[in-house]
């Protein structure tokens, strides 16, 4: 059985009421892209026309329908996901802050020592987040050849 409500756009507001959301009131463009997208289905557009005309998936267009027929303008809003408490205290933070403070670690020992330190488990990401956040770089280890002359930079100047 084909469900009818996926391929049928609901008429939760009057067209004059949308172009009024759309020419005045709203400021998000990332809703005043889905009311275009609203307003394109209530003209006639098929859900791929229209999804076309925005610049997004058919699939997309179909979710961005279905929150509609469901909820209605609420149902445009972005739903972003909910960043919960961090695992480390403000103040595990600044020891943690303190102990990269004296040399270069990579990710992975970051990782492993707050481990080990603090008993929380962090990913790889996250890990490169927390310390973006505190303005440390990272950069490929530079692998030094023992062979490698003190003057090598000299002898290979040309004159």
């Amino acid at each position: 059985m084909v469900n009818i409500e996926r391929y049928h756009i609901k008429k939760k507001m009057d067209e004059r009421d949308l172009d009024r959301l759309i020419s005045s009131l709203e400021r998000s463009t990332r809703i005043l892209k889905r009311l275009l997208f609203i307003r394109y289905r209530y003209n006639g557009d098929s859900v791929e026309e229209a999804s076309e005309r925005i610049g997004i998936t058919k699939m997309m267009g179909y979710e961005w329908q279905n929150r509609w027929n469901k909820l209605g303008y609420k149902g445009l809003i972005p739903r972003y996901a909910r960043r919960g408490p961090s695992k480390l205290s403000s103040d595990q933070k600044e020891i943690l802050k303190n102990m990269l403070k004296d040399g270069n670690y990579t990710t992975a020992q970051v990782r492993s020592m707050i481990k080990k330190k603090f008993d929380v488990d962090y990913t790889m990401k996250q890990i490169w987040v927390i310390l973006k956040g505190w303005d440390m770089h990272h950069a490929k280890p530079y692998l030094h050849d023992k062979r490698r002359p003190p003057d090598a930079e000299d002898i290979l100047k040309k004159t």
